[in-house]
């Protein structure tokens, strides 16, 4: 059995846990400091293989007492993306593997920098974006003698839209506001550049539905680092409905939201609805040469809620959680494969698929 850590009891975490205690190999202790979460998780999990545990990760000690305390083989931090450069460094004091699902860049960033030398492997962005949309891109690019411009696109929007934002919340909050408000980066001729989010308007066709696509941070993940020098253009942007981008700009920019996101998540999270009727879009598009002639590929899927053991669950939730287990599932089945800092599109495609949980992709 694999018995592993899961920090963070919200809509993400709970269904990490419930996939990997439901796997039949994993032994889930399941932490967070609020009671209520806990138990709300643990109705929709396994709870032969569960261990809920009421500890605060963060503040104080009692996180560190945890893990002295349980013989785990991995951390996973289903927490909000500040709370990541603490988690990392325990991990590195324990001797653990450790995976998260941040998007932001200077988190990952402190992670790299902390587990150059390590022996267990460190493994951030093990989402959806960045995440399973880098281990695409990373695929396709592997098919090219020469490569031009890479574009991913990714979306995670309500299906019925019934709000002048024309969005729900679907995931973190926080999470949300850093990607629309921190500084995005990209190629441009080959070198990594710096863009602001918000911008590089453009519109996408995707079955005949008319989407907006705008820069946004974090969605690329270790990709520029990965292939500077070797593509002309490469970036990310979010997919929205259009008219989204022109309000968020209004709220970010104009009225300087952006410079106080507590009231801003206030009015978000007061104002818009969550929802479970969702659809996640993931749009890539590949061109380059092949044989001497210029070639374009495009990997484009739609993706809705599942039912998993009996409940419903958003499409966001079911991709983000079953790419992190896909990639801990890889990871812990071939320890001697992986270790120090891992990006996404260290993963084959091929590989992701075939797993157990990558199957949710399929």
């Amino acid at each position: 059995m694999r018995n592993v850590c899961v920090l963070g009891a919200g809509t993400i975490g709970s269904l990490i846990a419930g996939l990997l205690s439901r796997a039949g190999d994993y032994t889930v202790h399941l932490v967070d400091h609020d009671e209520n979460a806990l138990k709300r998780a643990a109705e929709d999990i396994d709870r032969q293989n569960l261990t809920p545990l009421a500890v605060d990760a963060i503040h104080g000690s009692g996180l560190r007492h945890c893990l002295s305390d349980y013989p785990f083989e991995a951390i996973i931090s289903a927490l909000p993306y500040y709370c990541n450069p603490l988690v990392a460094e325990y991990a590195i004091e324990s001797g653990l593997h450790y995976f998260d699902l941040t998007e932001d860049v200077t988190v990952t960033r402190y992670v790299q920098n902390l587990s150059q030398d390590a022996e267990t492997a460190f493994v951030p962005q093990c989402g959806l974006a960045p995440g399973f949309i880098n281990i695409v891109a990373n695929d396709l690019m592997g098919h090219f003698d020469e490569l031009d411009t890479v574009k991913l696109r990714v979306g995670a929007l309500p299906v019925h839209p019934s709000n002048v934002l024309k969005y729900s919340l679907t995931w973190s909050t926080d999470g949300l506001i850093n990607e629309y408000g921190n500084f995005c980066y990209g190629l441009e001729d080959g070198h990594e550049v710096v863009l602001m989010p918000l911008e590089g308007y453009e519109t996408i066709e995707i079955d005949g539905l008319l989407y907006e696509a705008f820069n946004t941070s974090g969605g690329l993940g270790t990709l520029a680092d990965t292939y500077s020098g070797r593509v002309k253009a490469l970036n990310y942007k979010t997919l929205r409905y259009p008219g989204h981008c022109e309000k968020i700009h209004f709220l970010m920019r104009d009225l300087k939201l952006n410079k106080d996101r507590e009231t801003l998540k206030r009015i978000l999270e007061n104002a818009i609805p969550k929802t479970v009727q969702d659809v996640v879009l993931v749009y890539v598009s590949v061109s380059g040469k092949q044989r001497g002639e210029l070639y374009e590929e495009n990997y484009v899927k739609k993706i809705y809620p599942q039912t998993i053991y009996g409940k419903l669950w958003s499409a966001i939730q079911v991709t983000t959680a079953a790419a992190l287990c896909a990639v801990v599932d890889q990871v812990l089945n071939r320890t001697e494969l992986y270790q120090g800092f891992v990006t996404q599109e260290s993963f084959r495609l091929e590989d992701f698929l075939e797993n157990r949980f990558g199957r949710y992709y399929r």
